[in-house]
């Protein structure tokens, strides 16, 4: 198999997570109805997958330094389809939360598996390539399942959704037992796992700068993802539809700016590119507070360059963790991961808090006052060595 076709195919399983997070956020009212239950336990199957979703990042690491990827990754893409029938089949709320639960713990090995074979096959320049398409991939997640989604929900019963997922999540299955073969070094031996090699991970402090400016990153794409359609249709009143367009500019811009970052790594260092983007993706954010309510399109234009600017950092974290933890690399990503997926988790329930009274500036401009304070710290590990 081609490198290119490799780094699409793993990213793939990357993609479902996100995906499956939010595929059926548009039909959350017709789910209620369905299953008859209040709208509080209806959002806990989007919070309860997105929590199981981070904490297994943090299992999958070390397991899959110990156990090799390919295994990992088809046991954990077998769990998830299961899972995946599991929610199709589900005639209550209880049943739905717990399969939602089950098809975070599979899923959540595609993210873990994914950077770490792409550290494992690409060096250098090629390295930060592949890295730029499979954080497209991922980015793409959050915004496309909401679309398809929504597709679905408005042709078919809600359970189809569910059943989607089952159905991608075999295709993913076949083509990875098919083509992935085992990429861990092999002079690695296994060794057993202690508690103490995340403390090594995060002891590494240009690392842990890394983690916690993707963690705000997530925290403020989430504030996007939650809260901007609410901005549309209270002070521009567009339809359904409408709002779902707006979020196109933003999908196109994600998708343009991982596929550039990869290649800015060819060009210039990494730690002043990734500094630099992230300053630019914090400053987006200020833009769109300021003309949010003013003009929809420039609206758009500040949702565009949120976007770019996420998409040219991301694989840069990304190619400059595979350099900063050689050794054990799954580990790292599984941290990293954990710290993304806790800013998803976040950014829809501290969001909510900061937006009871239709506040943006409060809910914006703490993202972004957050996001400056991650930047500055990054620079400054940076500087330090």
């Amino acid at each position: 198999m081609s490198p290119r076709l490799l780094t699409f195919m793993v990213a793939f399983a990357a993609f479902l997570g996100p995906f499956t997070q939010t595929v059926y956020a548009p039909i959350l009212p017709e789910l209620g109805e369905a299953l008859q239950t209040a709208p509080l336990l209806i959002n806990l199957s989007i919070s309860i997958f997105t929590f199981v979703l981070a904490f297994m990042q943090i299992v999958y690491g070390p397991l899959v330094d110990r156990s090799g990827r390919r295994r990992t990754l088809l046991l954990g893409l077998a769990c998830y389809i299961g899972a995946s029938i599991g929610c199709f089949l589900s005639p209550n709320i209880e049943t739905l939360l717990l399969f939602r639960a089950l098809q975070a713990v599979g899923i959540a090995a595609g993210a873990v598996v994914a950077v770490t074979v792409i550290g494992d096959r690409f060096e250098g320049v090629e390295r930060g390539r592949a890295m730029g398409s499979f954080q497209m991939m991922v980015a793409l997640g959050p915004v496309v399942g909401p679309v398809v989604g929504g597709f679905i929900g408005e042709h078919l019963d809600f359970h189809y959704v569910f059943l989607l997922l089952a159905v991608v999540g075999a295709v993913a299955l076949l083509s990875n037992a098919i083509w992935l073969q085992e990429t861990r070094p092999a002079g690695s031996a296994p060794r057993a796992f202690h508690p103490r090699e995340y403390l090594e991970v995060v002891r590494n402090r240009q690392g842990l700068a890394i983690m916690l400016l993707s963690f705000v990153q997530y925290y403020a794409f989430y504030n996007y993802l939650v809260f901007m359609p609410r901005v549309l249709d209270a002070t521009y009143g567009l339809s359904a539809s409408e709002k779902g367009l707006v979020f196109l500019p933003l999908s196109i811009a994600v998708v343009v700016g991982s596929y550039a970052g990869g290649r800015l790594l060819a060009r210039w260092r990494p730690r002043p590119v990734l500094v630099t983007t992230a300053a630019l993706n914090a400053f987006s954010l200020l833009l769109f507070l300021a003309v949010a309510q003013w003009s929809l399109a420039a609206l758009v234009v500040a949702v565009s360059a949120f976007g770019l600017f996420l998409g040219l950092s991301l694989p840069v974290q990304t190619s400059l963790l595979m350099d900063l933890y050689p050794h054990n690399r799954a580990t790292a990503v599984g941290s990293y991961n954990f710290f993304r997926f806790m800013g998803m988790a976040t950014g829809p329930v501290l969001g909510s808090w900061l937006y009871q009274d239709g506040n943006l500036g409060l809910l914006y401009g703490f993202a972004a006052a957050a996001f400056l304070i991650a930047v500055w710290h990054a620079r400054m590990r940076f500087e330090q060595g």
